[in-house]
């Protein structure tokens, strides 16, 4: 993963809106949601959520479909595993990762 995808993804949940639903989306699956349904259950209104939602499609963190006359979103889990997997590629300089020992 380049440097600039990961600064853009980092960015794009960085901010309590869209880190919320980036989340729902995780929780929804490959089901998705619909934006109604996540301005409701997020208590914000339909623009707000219109406006963080293309911020984390923007960032390649979600997708979006066309279902009929609504549009549903969902967690692009391939992306985030390759982000997680980019922020975590040297961990423990590059072994196993233990638990600390026990005092």
């Amino acid at each position: 993963m380049k440097e600039s995808s990961v600064v853009r993804s980092l960015a794009a949940l960085s901010q309590v809106n869209r880190l919320r639903a980036f989340r729902m989306l995780v929780v929804a699956g490959t089901q998705g949601a619909t934006p109604t349904a996540m301005a409701k259950r997020l208590k914000v209104s339909q623009a707000t959520l219109s406006f963080h939602l293309k911020e984390l499609t923007h960032a390649g963190l979600v997708t979006q479909e066309r279902m009929g006359r609504h549009l549903v979103y969902r967690a692009d889990f391939r992306r985030m595993d390759a982000l997680l997997g980019y922020l975590m590629q040297n961990c423990c300089q590059g072994g196993a990762c233990e638990p600390p020992p026990r005092a």
